[in-house]
Formats: structure tokens, sequence, C-alpha cells
């Protein structure tokens, strides 16, 4: 009922496919039970055996030895298995193989359906597994299709979404795109892995950097922070052990080759490469970059820390909408008050009038005066006492 050649077709899909014969048969066989009962509407204890061996396969009928049949589908009395076999026993399992000749284009059908669901799943499991290894991680897709504000993209044969969040202002989608996207979280449902993706997290930007600068792969330079704000500004602060090698100019590459292709992949998004400072003042006013900063005063307990840069640096230290000192105070981990340096002389300015002041005050306050006549009698009667 089954030729050579089905099973052949079973070792080339192991082959190419990774994925075990015997899968295939076991499928096949609870399939076929279950195709064969629907077929012949038996209620009989059906087992299908497929036998790669032979090229064949086989259907065998179960019945159950019992004292007293109440199921003649099922059952057997021990009298009449002792006709067969006089060696079974109550609780033996008598078997009967089963003529299937017309069974074969419904076994053809089923066997076709059933190897390639299975081979959807098998793939599918393959696929996830692999995928799940690259959590967090940069990946190449293709974007299948749009929905709404949703992209839907092909990552190893599995849907994957980028939802509206994880997608940068300035990114535009078309369908048969190959885009790079950072695998931000795996989970199954009930429908199966659920991939979420992003091009907004910083991870992404940090990836990108990984790929483009060899030292940053090789561990000679190291991100020891970054910060972003999809689509309009990344900060980063990179450092390197060896001090022959310039981390940020790594990161730059040659004439901007490595940043640029970066700011390309990103729309044009702008990069802001520091030196890491293990000093926290240098390494505040390094974080307020492009603009130059004059001082920094910190608060170690509160952390906090106030910024001065001069007058025409303000609107630079403070960036549009505040997002220059917002992504500096997240880069660094403190709070940062960016002040004017005017401002500042101003300040010092008044305390200096305030402690002139108060000098001042000191000087002319009247000295304490004594009541001698007062003291005078004091003085007399205790003398008085004395006498």
């Amino acid at each position: 009922m089954v030729s050579k050649d089905f099973f052949l077709a079973l070792d080339e899909l192991e082959r190419e496919k990774r994925i075990k014969k015997s899968v295939f048969i076991e499928a096949l066989e609870t399939a076929l039970v279950i195709a064969y009962k629907k077929h012949t509407g038996t209620s009989k204890a059906i087992d299908v055996k497929l036998l790669p061996e032979r090229n064949t396969i086989k259907i065998y009928a179960y019945q159950t030895v019992v004292e007293q049949v109440e199921e003649k589908e099922t059952q057997i009395s021990l009298e009449d298995a002792r006709l067969i076999n006089r060696k079974y026993k109550i609780g033996d399992t008598v078997s009967e193989e089963i003529s299937a000749r017309d069974f074969g284009r419904i076994a053809a059908q089923t066997a076709k359906q059933v190897i390639m669901q299975k081979l959807r799943e098998v793939e599918g499991e393959l696929a996830y597994s692999e995928l799940s290894q690259k959590e967090d991680e940069l990946v190449t897709c293709v974007v299948r299709r749009l929905e709404g504000k949703n992209v839907y993209v092909e990552i190893n044969k599995l849907e994957a979404v980028l939802m509206p969040q994880d997608q940068a202002p300035n990114d535009k989608f078309s369908v048969g795109d190959k885009i790079k996207v950072f695998v931000k979280k795996i989970k199954t449902g009930p429908k199966g892995p659920q991939i979420i993706v992003s091009r907004t997290v910083a991870g992404f930007v940090k990836r990108l950097f990984e790929i483009e600068v060899p030292e940053i792969a090789a561990g000679l330079v190291q991100i020891k922070a970054i910060v972003r704000e999809a689509g309009y500004r990344t900060k980063m602060a990179v450092y390197s052990e060896d001090k022959d090698i310039d981390a940020v100019g790594a990161c730059v590459g040659n004439r901007g080759m490595r940043v640029n292709a970066i700011v390309s992949e990103l729309g044009g998004e702008k990069i802001d490469i520091i030196h890491w400072c293990p000093d926290i003042l240098e390494f505040i006013a390094r974080a307020l970059s492009p603009a130059k900063v004059v001082m920094v005063q910190v608060n170690d307990e509160e952390k906090t820390a106030k910024a001065v840069v001069m007058d025409d640096m303000l609107s630079l230290a403070i960036g549009k909408d505040g997002q220059n000192a917002r992504l500096a105070a997240r880069l660094t981990g403190w709070k940062i008050d960016v002040k004017p340096y005017s401002s500042l002389m101003k300040e010092e300015a008044e305390e200096t009038v305030e402690s002139e002041a108060e000098a001042e005050a000191v000087q002319t306050a009247p000295a304490p005066t004594v009541d001698l006549d007062a003291d005078t009698d004091l003085f007399d009667e205790d003398l008085g006492d004395l006498e």
C-alpha cells in the first residue's frame, strides 16, 4: 500500500530539514488510525504500523481477553481467544491484521497532509529554538505585510511584529524591504511563538556599533553607557584600557565612515560619542557635548550636579526641548542643572554683597553696656553679709 519511494522521501526530508524520520512516522501512524476509523466507521481498537525496512504499512485490530464480553468491538471471551491460541489468558490482547487495500487512496492523502503539517510544526520549533538564542541581538529580516501601524516581518520563517512604539519617527517601510531589527522579546503564546522586535531601543544602536567597529567586537573598545531618543539623538560613552587606542576615533572611523554608516541606518539620527571617564566631574562635562562646560559642581549625597557653560553655549547644552541635558543626565545617572556663566557671576556677586553687609553689620553694632550702680549695690550687699 506504501511504495518504496514514500520512505525514500522521508529519508530525504531527514537530510534536508534535519527532522528525524521517526518524527514523521509517529505522526503518520497516529493520523492513519484516525483516518482508518473514519473511513470504515469501525469502533475497534486500531493500530497502524509503518515498516520502513519492508516499505509497507500494516493495520491491526485489537481485542482484550475478558471473562464476559460487554463490547464486541474491543473485547473477546477467553473461550474464543483460546480457539486462536491456547496460551491466551484474561487481560491479554489479541491482534488481527486487517486488509486495507481500499484504504490506499485515503492513506496517501492523509500522509501528505500530516507530513506537510508536521514539517511546518517542526520547522517552526527549530526556528524558534534558534531564534530564542538571539534575544537582545540584531537580526536582518524581511517585511512581509503592513497592517495599520504594525509592521510584520519574517525571521527564519517565523513572524515577528514591529509595533508603532518600536519604530523610529523617520522609519519608512514597504513590503519586501530587508531591514535590521533588535530582538526585544520572545515568548510562547496560544498561537505559537510571539516575537517582538524594535528599532528604537538603545541596544539597537549598540549592536550596530558592534557590527561596524571591529575594536568593539574584539573587546578592545568598551561601550560603557548608551542612551537614546530614537530618531533624534544617541549619546554613547566608550572606553579602552589600551592607551594606544582612541576609543572615540575607532567608533567614528576614517573620515567618519563607520559612524556615518550607522547614522544612515538610523535615518540621519545624531550620535554623540564621548570618552568615558571615572571622574564624575569630567564625565558630566563630556556628557553635555557638543557644548563646552566651564565648571561642574556636584552634591554626592543627592547625586545632583550643576554644570556651568558660557552664555552662548546654554541653548546647545540644554538642547531642543531639553533633550541634550536630559540624555546627559541619563548617560551619567546624575541629575544635571545647566547654568549660564553670567548667572554664576551674578550669584557670586550677590553672595559677596551679602557677606560684606554682614561684616559691616558686625562692625557697627553697639557694644554691650554694664549698669555699674546696680553692680555696686550687689557688691555692697555681698560685703554686708561678710561683715
